[in-house]
């Protein structure tokens, strides 16, 4: 039997703004957010100026799981576009990525899942069509969380790649994780999404204060695959020496694995000076797995330059 995705319809006509939650299914403050903007619109459609899609948990058979990835294995956010006949993970990317080609913009909420933590940031590629860019910038501008990052768009198998591809501007969301569920991360998801869409003109509120920090577009090639940053050089136990947010130098301990078996620390270090913009709270770590991920903010000043 082929997927269907639960969604909520609120709204006709206009821009067609889709927000997705659960696509891994170890990530629970999207989902809760998600829930909470249904509760929003429900009986009050009649105030939404165009369409909202609402999805709160894509990946149900992962989040039934309570892991990152289905029943198969599959990573859903490396498995798009998928496949119809394919197993449950590549049948819900099929669905997933038909219904972000029929929207006109997209947001996708995400967490650090059950082993990491990140400081809250909205991301977007940078896509080759400087019009689909700057509404992009604007999106992620208006979610107002403190880190915007632009990065190289040519990661596949992932949602923001089938938006790329089908030309809808998107965002993704990060905002800490560790199998938890922040209130204030559902607060500020059910907020940034609202934020966006009176940016679209979708909804009339009121603009609240930037909580804008930091503003970054890397071009480096793969500049968004956060899973291969200061990998770890031996399997075991990872005590961190920094903490989300921190500004670090170049060749700083991040922390140390301590092997099973002898107990001998391996310290890892920054690779470049910048911001904790993503760091391990699950001490298990194996070989080549990363430990976190450091934001290059000298790129602060040219991004701010590009009226990002």
């Amino acid at each position: 039997m082929a997927v269907t995705l639960r969604q909520f319809e609120f709204g006709t006509g206009g821009p067609h703004l889709l927000i997705t939650g659960g696509v891994h299914g170890d990530e629970f403050e999207p989902i809760q957010a998600i829930r909470r903007l249904v509760d929003v619109f429900r009986g009050r459609s009649n105030v939404v100026n165009g369409r909202l899609t609402l999805v709160p948990c894509v990946n149900e058979s992962a989040f039934m799981r309570g892991h990152r990835c289905g029943e198969d294995d599959l990573d859903l956010a490396r498995t798009c576009p998928g496949n119809p006949d394919g197993s449950i993970t590549e049948q819900t990317a099929c669905a997933l990525s038909a219904l972000i080609s029929s929207a006109d913009y997209y947001i996708d909420l995400h967490t650090g899942g059950t082993e990491f933590s990140l400081y809250p940031l909205a991301g977007y590629v940078l896509h080759a069509d400087e019009d689909i860019l700057e509404q992009q910038r604007s999106m992620a501008r208006a979610f107002n969380l403190p880190v915007i990052w632009g990065t190289a768009a040519n990661l596949e198998g992932r949602s923001l790649s089938v938006a790329r591809d089908a030309n809808v501007p998107a965002i993704y969301c990060e905002y800490l994780g560790s199998a938890s569920c922040s209130p204030d991360g559902v607060d500020a998801y059910v907020d940034g999404c609202m934020n966006v869409m009176a940016n679209l003109r979708m909804i009339e509120r009121r603009v609240t204060e930037s909580k804008v920090q930091h503003v970054v577009e890397d071009i480096r090639p793969g500049s968004g695959h956060l899973q291969v940053c200061n990998p770890s050089p031996v399997s075991g136990y990872f005590e961190s020496a920094v903490e989300l947010g921190q500004r670090v130098a170049l060749g700083q301990p991040l922390g140390a694995v301590y092997d099973l078996e002898s107990g001998t620390p391996y310290v890892v270090s920054a690779e470049h000076e910048g911001v904790v913009l993503m760091l391990r709270t699950f001490p298990r770590v194996r070989k080549a797995e990363t430990v976190g991920v450091v934001l290059m903010c000298e790129a602060d000043t040219a991004a701010d330059a590009t009226g990002v």
